[in-house]
Formats: C-alpha cells, structure tokens, sequence
C-alpha cells in the first residue's frame, strides 16, 4: 500500500509540475528570462555602460568589467580584443571562424562548445555579408549547424562585427577578436526563441578562406 500511496504521489507531482509549465505564459518566461540575465551580472560583477558612453571610444573597460547594453536588441557585450586586420566592410562577404562557449543562463550550465580537443581543427564557419551596415549571415559547417539544425547564425553574434576587427594572425604580437555577450532569446537561436532561453557566449572572430 505505501509503494501504491508513493506512487500516486509522485505521478501527481509530475502532473502538477506539467500543468505549470503548460500554464506558464510567454511574460512570465521572460521574467524568468530577465531574472537569470540579472543574476548573471550580479553574481558576475558586471558592470553595465550605456551605448552613449560606449560611443565615445567604442571599448569596454576589461579590467572593470564593462559590457555595454544595447537597449534595442537587450544584448550585452564586452570587447575582451578588438582584434587584427580590418572590419568587414560595407559590400563586403568574408567566412568567419568562430570558436566559442555557450551557456545557458536558466539553468547556469556550460551547453554547447568547440574549444576542446574533439574540435581543434573544426571552428565554426559562416559566411557573412555587410550590407549597408546590416549583417547577414548563414552557417557553412560546425557544432552550431549540428546541434540546431540550421544554417541561421544567432543575430546577437552578429551585433559585434561592427565594432571588431575580423583578421588573420600575420605577426607575432597580433590577437584575433573576441567578445563576451549575454544574448536574449529574442536575438538567439531558433531553439532560444521557442523556449525563450538566455545564453552567453564566449566568441572568437577569425578571417577565413
């Protein structure tokens, strides 16, 4: 009787916890959203800079660790490097090499990522054209096109190729780009968007072939 009882019992808290989850609506998500981007920063020790004081010189302080937010797009991103060689230019499409962490801020957990010893040889590639400013840009290969299923680059990925440079090491001294961002799910992933997940990202930039 009390193996019956305990699983009456728990079959109810799934049922409960369904039933919560199915009843949960698209505001509270994004308060759950908002909630674990601003435990992020605290716990972080981010400091956040307008896009006005961003402007000025268009860096962020790493030592005080600085991360502009965009209020249009609410992506927030440090310039850790500006990188080596030039910005891709208006009219221009060049490949890009990514390598790059990504965690999920829901549940503070490292997901996806290519910086280990399975993918030495296999960064991310995307193909990406400035249009008149704008960015657009589709997956070639890698761990990103696998996992998601898509060739869609994150528009929060994106939102850095304006102000770093995305280059080749030619000589010694000379660093690739790379920038921290917090991504909501509205500027993500397909998958981000449906489940309205944030993530963070630790992202290089290198010119490809």
């Amino acid at each position: 009787m009390r193996n019956i009882t305990g699983c009456l019992l728990a079959f109810c808290a799934i049922l409960m916890a369904t039933a919560c989850h199915d009843t949960e609506t698209y505001a509270d998500q994004k308060d759950r959203e908002r909630t674990a981007i601003s435990k992020f920063i605290a716990e972080r020790g981010i400091r956040v800079i307008t896009e006005s004081e961003f402007k000025r010189d268009t860096l962020t302080d790493v030592s005080r660790n600085e991360f502009v937010l965009f209020e249009n797009t609410g992506v927030y991103m440090q310039i850790v490097r500006k990188g080596c060689g030039e910005k891709v230019k208006p009219g221009e499409t060049v490949n890009v090499l990514c390598r790059f962490d990504e965690r999920n801020l829901l549940v503070d957990s490292l997901g996806l990522s290519n910086n280990n010893i399975s993918y030495a040889s296999l960064p991310d590639k995307f193909a990406v054209t400035n249009t008149l400013g704008t960015f657009t840009a589709s997956f070639l290969s890698g761990v990103m096109m696998s996992a998601y299923g898509t060739t869609s680059v994150p528009a929060g990925w994106l939102i850095p190729l304006s102000y770093i440079n995305v280059g080749r090491v030619t000589k010694e001294g000379e660093e690739i780009a790379r920038v921290n961002i917090i991504v909501p799910h509205s500027q993500g992933t397909s998958y981000a968007l449906s489940k309205v997940i944030p993530y963070y990202y630790e992202i290089t930039y290198e010119r490809g072939i």
